[in-house]
């Protein structure tokens, strides 16, 4: 026979459970759910490959009114930088603390692109069109003399501008790259590169310039 005590302390046991069973169900009650439409409009990741780049087109004639009116102000009239990131030019990289700059140090014009819509202009951040998006890497590649000034930068074309550090870099995650056998043993092969880093993520051995 159960006490009256012991009546008591199992049906609080099945009000509990019963509660956190409901809860379980119903979530915590935070926030909203997220629909697909939602996430899409995060999901702007673009690849080195340019897997992930967006309908547009623009020419680096274009990209200078944009940078005229929404860049300038922070990295400089021609691109020198300022209160922002100098973005034409720069020393060669002759040493570890060198300033990287897109010219020096930036392998993939893709990932350029990825860079400034998802974070420019700094007051308000993927405000622009894709189309000025084009236009402002088209312009800052034409004033590195990475492109010709009446190159028009699409999903097409801004995966084949090969940057000119692109051969300076060696990558942590190999496997991550864009398909090319050839290109990767390259990198592999190079001097300053040890045979016991190749396949290790976690290791970048710095090499000399020129190599």
């Amino acid at each position: 026979m159960f006490t009256c005590s012991q009546r008591l302390a199992a049906a609080f046991a099945m009000l509990v459970l019963g509660a956190s069973a409901v809860r379980a169900q119903s979530g915590p009650g935070l926030g909203i759910p997220v629909t697909e439409d939602d996430i899409a409009v995060w999901d702007i990741n673009v690849l080195p490959d340019g897997t992930g780049l967006p309908p547009g087109s623009g020419t680096a004639a274009q990209g200078a009114e944009v940078y005229a009116t929404r860049c300038a102000s922070c990295h400089g009239e021609d691109g020198e930088g300022g209160i922002g990131n100098r973005l034409v030019g720069g020393d060669a990289p002759t040493a570890m603390g060198t300033r990287k700059t897109i010219a020096n140090h930036w392998p993939y014009a893709t990932t350029v692109f990825d860079n400034i819509r998802r974070s420019m202009p700094f007051d308000a951040p993927r405000s622009l069109s894709n189309d000025d998006y084009y236009a402002v890497v088209a312009w800052i590649l034409a004033e590195n003399d990475i492109i010709n000034d009446d190159d028009v930068m699409t999903a097409e074309t801004l995966p084949a501008v090969r940057m000119p550090s692109l051969d300076r870099v060696v990558f942590r995650y190999p496997a991550m790259l864009p398909a090319d056998p050839e290109r990767i043993e390259r990198l592999w092969t190079r001097p300053g590169v040890a045979d016991d880093d190749i396949g290790d993520p976690y290791r970048l051995r710095p090499f000399e310039v020129g190599d």
